[in-house]
């Protein structure tokens, strides 16, 4: 089990550090809807008990106020 969770552990962080170099090219616009699927995909799960549905709903219209908020 040991092995297992440092595995697990190795490949959580492997997969943290690939993520945050894909958001370096990114547009304004591009990150404020990154930003607004996500925050909506938090909240629409929140709101619905844990629902699957209720996250993607969320992240769908959390993704459409982002790409439409102007950057600064």
């Amino acid at each position: 089990m040991q092995i297992i969770k440092k595995i697990a552990a190795t490949t959580s962080v492997a997969a943290l550090l690939l993520s945050l170099t894909a958001c370096a090219n990114m547009s304004g616009q591009d990150k404020n809807t990154a930003i607004g699927a996500g925050i909506g995909a938090v909240a629409g799960s929140v709101l619905t008990g844990g629902s699957a549905v209720g996250a993607v709903g969320g992240a769908a219209v959390g993704g459409v106020i982002g790409n439409q908020v102007k950057p600064k």
